[in-house]
């Protein structure tokens, strides 16, 4: 008689991996809105190299939600 070992994750690992994945799209989401662009962004950051890019593109792009803050204290000053 002999046990069997298993070396997958489980049904407990898998829905861990999907929790946590869920996890980070909403916050990358989230960031992504409060920056002023579309929260769909945030699949991208799934994409190998794709994600460095994206990276680069929000550190350096003027974001929506910064340039309609400078529109509206424009017109109050």
């Amino acid at each position: 008689m002999t046990m069997e070992h298993s070396d997958g994750m489980g049904l407990v690992g898998i829905l861990f991996g999907i929790a946590f994945l869920a996890l980070l799209i909403w916050i990358f989401a989230r960031i992504s809105r409060k920056a002023g662009f579309s929260g769909w962004w945030s699949l991208l950051m799934f994409v190998p190299l794709v994600n460095i890019v994206l990276v680069w593109v929000f550190a350096f792009v003027n974001w929506p939600a910064e340039t309609s803050k400078e529109k509206i204290a424009g017109v109050f000053e």
